[in-house]
């Protein structure tokens, strides 16, 4: 979105807030359930999945397209986060299969390939716990910034796996609301009104959801050693995020700090693929 069209609805969203903050909340909540992404797969992103086996399954009415390379062994989930899709993973995908894993991959509704114009963390959730069914224990889980958020919410009973590693991700659910709010420039009472909309259009009768989502909930369900990939210099997603989380784990955690990458760059860094795949493959394969 251009910086003047930007500037302009935050403009008007800040304006109706001044009268009925409910009525710019459901127009924020317009924009901010929407992550659909116009630009089309590349000749690389083709080849790429054109070497995958290729599956469906049906989550709340969408097709959602799922991705497997390899034989079955070793299975590794890679989860993308929002306005992504599981073709961003290209060089996690060849370094796993080169020391012999089984990538395992997802485009969410509205991301990608799959079907629909809007999802949730839930949705997400419910897509990581079928292919976990399918495939069994993960070796690992790797996810990328709101695919985070969801990896630990499969992982406290939908999903097992070995090792999680999470580039770029987030602690508090709420910062995802603050980052959407902050980028549009929009002021604390179209805040309100869209925290109200989304507990009441996107997660009807989910108690006391923005705790519940933190990554930081419950902590010691999650028992598996964790990865914390950040850049100092994230602009969307602030590294405290990731300090946060650190502190929530403990001695479970290791951090890997870069720097100038940024929030999206830092996925396809050599260095950053190289540290997850070293992170992945020094836990020994434990099987229930």
């Amino acid at each position: 979105m251009k910086p003047v069209v930007t500037a302009l609805i935050g403009k008007v969203l800040n304006a109706t807030a001044a009268v009925s903050p409910g009525l710019a909340g459901r127009g924020a909540l317009v924009l901010y359930r929407h992550p659909r992404s116009d630009r089309a797969f590349d000749d690389a992103e083709r080849r790429l999945l054109a070497g995958a086996f290729t599956g469906s399954l049906t989550v709340a009415g969408k097709n959602v397209v799922t991705y497997c390379w390899g034989d079955g062994e070793r299975p590794v989930l890679l989860v993308h986060g929002w306005r992504s899709r599981a073709a961003h993973f290209a060089p996690y995908i060849a370094a796993l299969r080169a020391a012999g894993y089984t990538p395992v991959a997802f485009d969410a509704p509205a991301h990608g390939a799959s079907e629909g114009r809007r999802t949730t963390v839930l949705e997400y959730r419910e897509i990581i716990a079928r292919l976990y069914e399918e495939h069994g224990r993960f070796e690992a889980v790797v996810a990328h910034s709101l695919g985070g958020s969801a990896a630990f919410l499969a992982l406290r009973g939908a999903a097992a796996a070995d090792r999680l590693v999470v580039i770029s991700g987030v602690a508090d659910f709420d910062h995802v609301v603050d980052v959407f709010c902050a980028g549009l420039g929009l002021g604390p009472r179209v805040k309100t009104g869209l925290r109200r909309r989304i507990e009441i259009d996107m997660f009807p009768g989910e108690h006391d959801l923005w705790r519940r989502f933190d990554v930081t909930y419950r902590p010691a369900e999650i028992t598996l050693p964790i990865l914390l990939v950040h850049d100092e210099k994230d602009r969307m997603v602030a590294a405290a995020q990731a300090d946060k989380t650190a502190a929530a784990y403990g001695g479970q955690v290791r951090q890997h700090r870069t720097s100038g990458l940024g929030h999206r760059r830092i996925l396809a860094d050599p260095g950053v693929v190289r540290t997850a795949l070293e992170f992945v493959s020094a836990g020994e394969r434990v099987r229930d």
